[in-house]
């Protein structure tokens, strides 16, 4: 799919919703800086972004800044970071009221993990009712940055980065999204930064995920006998493993 008709069909989209136009969430990635300009094609002058620093590195804040400045949006800045202090801070002590027989033991291997997800999904969450409030406010809708590999594997927050309207380049690899910003005239900085969720200092994408793109992608495009076994084994359980974030919270039939 091709930008013009990624924009059109977001215009379609929300027109047939009643929306005025459409708000971004700026990370300083490749993603967000794809869909600013697709967002633009589809509402011109109706398109918001949304800054939100939370204890980020500040170098995603300046090229936020950069793509931005670069294409003419207009800008909010929302700092989470007190907001997200006080959240962690409430939330921890409450935790901790609890009796120790519904605490799970530390599991070696995993302590880690286990003590940093719950605190890095805050900070998708948040900025996700962040969005939500500017958009609510303008009549406008939310348009993710998530792309299909992303999305294919679950590597999205539920109901943080994946609590959005619109998903203009959730049909899209990784590589495709980089063509699309040299056709789009995205910064060559932003093509060539690292993808990073911004979960912590220091997080890449591959690292976190223990592959990269280009293996996720042979899998996506060729199958499973285009990546090593145990790597198409480990894609396998992760798809299903997160079907729960790709539908609608399940429900028990009506009776009758």
């Amino acid at each position: 799919m091709n930008a013009k008709a990624i924009a059109d069909w977001l215009c379609q989209r929300v027109t047939g919703a009643g929306a005025r136009g459409l708000v971004v969430g700026l990370s300083g990635g490749i993603d967000s800086a794809v869909v600013v300009p697709l967002c633009q094609m589809a509402t011109p002058g109706q398109v918001v972004g949304v800054i939100m620093p939370c204890h980020s590195d500040p170098r995603d804040e300046a090229d936020a800044r950069l793509v931005a400045e670069h294409f003419g949006l207009a800008v909010l800045r929302i700092d989470l970071g007190p907001a997200y202090d006080q959240f962690v801070k409430t939330a921890r002590a409450v935790l901790n009221e609890l009796p120790s027989d519904l605490v799970p033991a530390a599991d070696e291997g995993v302590a880690d993990l286990r003590g940093r997800m719950p605190l890095a999904n805050v900070k998708p969450r948040l900025r996700m009712t962040a969005l939500y409030f500017v958009a609510n406010s303008l009549n406008y809708l939310v348009a993710g940055t998530g792309n299909r590999a992303e999305l294919t594997i679950g590597y999205f927050t539920k109901y943080g980065d994946g609590g959005v309207d619109l998903l203009p380049i959730g049909g899209l690899l990784k590589t495709e999204v980089r063509a699309m910003a040299r056709e789009l005239g995205v910064p060559q900085p932003i093509i060539d930064k690292p993808p990073s969720a911004g979960l912590w200092l220091g997080q890449t994408d591959e690292e976190e995920m223990g592959f990269t793109y280009a293996e996720l992608e042979r899998y996506l495009t060729d199958g499973p006998q285009a990546v090593a076994p145990a790597l198409a084994l480990r894609l396998e359980r992760l798809i299903r493993a997160t079907e729960h974030k790709r539908a609608v919270a399940p429900a028990p039939k009506a009776a009758g």
